[in-house]
């Protein structure tokens, strides 16, 4: 998102090379970091396989998956099922893909998951909205659109995300149609689909048939989908609906237990680690048996609980090596990983959600995250989208990717002809290297303010929320939608209107 902001001193344009556009998606060029020996994470793996095999896991209400998983040889007593000791472990080394290509709409932008890859993706959930000059209040279907576009005009966001805020302003069991409609017609970005129901994950299926034709949903993967296990050691059947429809449709589930360490969970990271990676091992071998080759990604999302008031806590040390431990454990497992985002308890955009916030993307990095959900807005543990944060994210995603990028060791990058040329008791502000590299040399923020005091002064003192909020409303203000066919779009309104035409509005 960052643009050059300033002229070269001394007069004139340079001509140095425009600044290049960020890629679709980041490639990691520095080294995987584990805070854990191959011998404890031996023992987390072992931990896991006995939580499957002697605990079990349920997957409630659903006799479909119950009678899947018996046939395969899972042990079944009523709704829990108990797995026979590395189970899981084969079932997704045989048959899910270390890496996948989700399609975008606009080739340009398709993204590989997996690997040294990383893709950063907005955040995901919230029922409210903030922004400065209304405060908090529930989100409609205009802002989910107003995120979709920001999105879509954050060079440093790779994805438009999914349930991006809730449009409380539509009925409950209809508004799935509209959040997957703004995402197609908003941008040309990789988006995730519905979960809330089976026959809602139908729909998202159905209209990305009609964006990219049928036969090329069957054999490539456009949707990728958050489907979280009910920890600990569960699966409701709203899940698994979801789960079974997408994995047949051979379309990505982000299979992820969601837990608040000492609620859902044990309070130490090694219990935690060896828990969450049980609950995804089951939901990931799930899905392979529904379809096997069905892209799978083994999700973590992890905090702890405040020993004080039972509240999540968000940005601590501890989430940040229970998400070291369970990247480690994916990338042995050989399957993509989703974790970390912008996470803050902050109420506003202030430094609280800021401190917090930048210790988990750091962790996010230090964790290797292929899939960086909630990466821009997160707000109030996640109850809260913010306008004036999802900027400020996005612009800090930015610098992730320089982070990960890692050194420039090429000839340019050794940069000895400026050191030549310049040599002892001068400087190098006029030399040739300088004038060839200073536009790309250091990230340069289009939202942070670096000007002297006395600039600041008179540019009208403003803090780092009211810059933000001017930038995410001249962007709203100069947005252009990408090019859609106008064919596709009229099959979309009409599928759409016969489908909100067969069953009544309601709010469950």
């Amino acid at each position: 998102m960052a643009r050059e902001r300033r002229r070269r001193r001394g007069g004139g344009e340079s001509e140095a090379p425009a600044i290049p556009k960020p890629p679709a998606y980041i490639t990691r060029k520095i080294p995987h970091y584990s805070i854990l020996s191959d011998e404890d994470l031996s023992i987390i793996e072992e931990n896991a396989d006995t939580i499957l095999e002697e605990i079990g896991i349920v997957f409630s209400e659903d006799q479909e998956a119950l009678d899947i998983l018996g046939a395969a040889g899972a042990n079944i007593d009523g709704d829990r099922v108990r797995f026979p000791r590395g189970m899981c472990r084969k079932i997704i080394q045989e048959n899910a893909p270390k890496m996948f290509t989700q399609f975008a709409r606009n080739p340009e932008k398709n993204i590989v998951i997996g690997g040294d890859n990383m893709v950063l993706v907005p955040a995901y959930g919230s029922p409210f909205i903030h922004n400065l000059d209304e405060g908090r209040r529930y989100a409609t279907i205009e802002d989910f659109r107003n995120f979709v576009k920001l999105a879509y005009m954050s060079d440093n966001l790779h994805h438009s995300g999914g349930t991006i805020c809730e449009p409380c302003d539509l009925p409950v069991n209809k508004r799935h149609f509209d959040m997957v409609y703004s995402h197609i017609k908003y941008s040309d970005k990789p988006f995730m689909g519905s979960v809330t129901a089976a026959e809602r994950a139908q729909d998202t299926v159905n209209m990305a048939k009609i964006v990219f034709g049928d036969d090329f949903v069957d054999q490539n993967c456009v949707l990728i989908s958050l489907i979280n296990a009910s920890s600990p050691m569960s699966f409701d059947d709203t899940m698994l609906g979801a789960l079974k429809v997408y994995a047949r449709n051979n379309q990505a589930c982000i299979v992820t237990p969601f837990i608040v360490a000492g609620a859902m969970a044990p309070v130490t990271a090694a219990g935690v680690a060896a828990q969450s990676l049980a609950e995804g091992m089951a939901g990931m071998a799930f899905a392979q048996l529904v379809r096997p080759g069905a892209p799978v990604v083994y999700g973590n999302f992890v905090t702890a609980m405040s020993m004080k008031s039972g509240a999540p806590t968000f940005g601590t040390p501890e989430a940040g090596h229970m998400m070291n431990i369970s990247g480690a454990l994916a990338r042995r497992l050989g399957v993509p990983f989703r974790s970390g985002g912008g996470f803050n308890g902050a109420k506003m955009p202030d430094a609280q959600a800021g401190y917090e916030a930048a210790n988990t993307m750091q962790a996010t990095i230090n964790a290797s995250v292929n899939f960086n959900l909630h990466t821009a807005g997160w707000l109030e543990g996640g109850l809260c989208m913010s306008y004036e944060k999802f900027v400020l994210d996005a612009d800090q995603a930015g610098m992730m990717r320089v982070s990960v990028e890692g050194i420039d060791m090429s000839e340019n990058g050794q940069a000895m002809d400026a050191i030549r040329e310049v040599g002892p008791q001068s400087h190098f502000l006029g030399c040739l290297h300088t004038e060839k590299n200073f536009k790309t040399a250091f990230y340069m923020s289009d939202v942070l303010d670096d000007n002297s005091f006395e600039q600041w002064v008179e540019d009208g003192s403003r803090d780092t929320a009211a810059l933000a909020a001017e930038k995410y409303k001249q962007m709203l203000v100069s947005y252009e939608a990408p090019e859609l066919d106008p064919a596709i779009d009229e099959a979309l309104l009409a599928y759409i209107a016969e489908r909100k035409g067969s069953f009544e509005d309601s709010n469950i």
